[in-house]
């Protein structure tokens, strides 16, 4: 994650552009999303030594680009700047696809302002976890979606044009029937420039509310310092997500919720946390404020222990006594689809019964609930870890079938408990 470092990559007298929006990159695992975010940006998202070793994306990625017209040709990467006008710096947030990590998924779709939706040319279409993006991506709301029919290097022209009409026929009749599907080769560098057409075309950037309370969403919290830093020397926890509203800066106080857990009588309970920005970046730059628009990284003066291993992931930081409460309990109203999302066979969704063990996104979080009541269409759910969320938020259902969460439906938080009290 490039936010956070500690040196400026850009000249003093470069003014810092904040990137406009976050652009998503989704779909099956191993489809290319992240070869095709490093053609874009130049940053290669996969840091996590288990990615690497891997091949796959397991922590959420982020790299920013600046879009450029160079005569007829659109492009991230330009020789000579004075001669290309440039567009618009975006943010791309690379979700993992495999299965098993569809939580990290979910919860980062919540800072996304559209997607690029990858599928391979050379596997059949769609595969179980292009079903459950898209279907992720509808029920979040986004609404500007590209499809990036990658890997055609792989297949010949026949085969291209029959996996494209199985695009074409997946998404028929949902929200991105008339997305655009761009074909192209992120390993061989071909059919960057349409896509970036696109892209300017189709996500636009949304109207932002700057005059409300500050509300970040928190996606990574981490520790920088290399092992062995003499405490003179140590800097900060950090702290990695988006603006959803308002403006922070510099030098603030800042609050986080849910914040810290702790034990009180034998039981787990979350302890707000308040603590300074001490600087705040773009893409390594530091600048004097924030608002929403791209990802950013806010380094804070809080113990680096405090925020190691994405332990404050799922967080919401604001101004000191701004922030929705703390639920520990939560009541959605229901809607669940038809069949369940992400499997090879087709399974109906079975009601939700007493005592079952949920999956819950709701803002950048992703939380267990245990069902513990019901009310005529609405559910109550007794959280694992709490949620810091207002009343009307958006929530993603995820059950436990096999050896897997699959997502079987969504559904708004109607009302909430703020203790951990049975």
């Amino acid at each position: 994650m490039p936010m956070p470092r500690t040196k400026k990559t850009t000249k003093s007298s470069e003014k810092v552009v904040q990137p406009e929006l976050n652009i998503g990159m989704v779909g099956h695992v191993d489809h290319g999303k992240t070869t095709l975010l490093e053609r874009l940006s130049g940053v290669w998202a996969d840091t996590h030594s288990e990615e690497i070793k891997r091949g796959i994306t397991i922590r959420l990625g982020y790299a920013d680009a600046v879009f450029y017209k160079e005569g007829n040709d659109y492009t991230a990467k330009v020789k000579n700047k004075s001669k290309a006008k440039v567009l618009r710096k975006v943010s791309f947030v690379d979700a993992p696809g495999h299965e098993s990590l569809m939580a990290t998924m979910l919860s980062g779709a919540t800072i996304m302002d559209g997607a690029l939706l990858l599928i391979a040319a050379n596997e059949t279409c769609p595969q179980p976890q292009t079903r459950e993006h898209l279907m992720a991506l509808q029920i979040i709301g986004i609404k500007n979606v590209v499809i990036v029919q990658n890997k055609i290097d792989l297949v010949d022209e026949k085969g291209a044009m029959n996996n494209y009409k199985q695009i074409k026929a997946f998404v028929k009749g949902t929200d991105y029937e008339n997305a655009p599907i761009i074909p192209l080769s992120a390993q061989h560098n071909v059919g960057i420039s349409a896509l970036i057409e696109a892209i300017e075309k189709t996500i636009s950037t949304p109207k932002r509310d700057k005059s409300k309370d500050p509300s970040m969403l928190v996606a990574r919290s981490f520790d920088i310092n290399r092992p062995g830093s003499l405490p003179k020397d140590l800097i900060g926890g950090v702290l990695g997500g988006s603006m959803k509203q308002g403006i922070l800066q510099a030098k603030q106080d800042i609050e986080i919720k849910p914040g810290r857990k702790v034990m009180e009588k034998n039981k787990d309970v979350w302890k707000p946390v308040i603590t300074k920005i001490v600087d705040l970046k773009y893409g390594g730059a530091s600048v004097k404020e924030i608002s929403p628009g791209g990802t950013i990284g806010i380094l804070t003066s809080l113990d680096p222990s405090i925020v190691k291993s994405d332990s404050l992931g799922g967080s919401i930081v604001g101004l000191p006594g701004k922030l929705p409460d703390v639920l520990y309990e939560i009541t959605l109203s229901l809607n669940l689809l038809e069949r369940v999302v992400g499997t090879q066979e087709e399974l109906k969704v079975d009601p939700i019964k007493m005592n079952e063990t949920l999956m819950l996104n709701v803002n950048s979080a992703a939380t267990v609930g245990i069902v513990n009541g019901f009310k005529k269409k609405n559910v109550t759910c007794r959280l694992k870890i709490p949620v810091c969320a207002e009343i009307n938020s958006r929530v993603t259902i995820s059950r436990m079938i096999g050896n897997r969460f699959r997502l079987i439906g969504y559904g708004e938080i109607v009302d909430g408990k703020t203790s951990s009290k049975s």
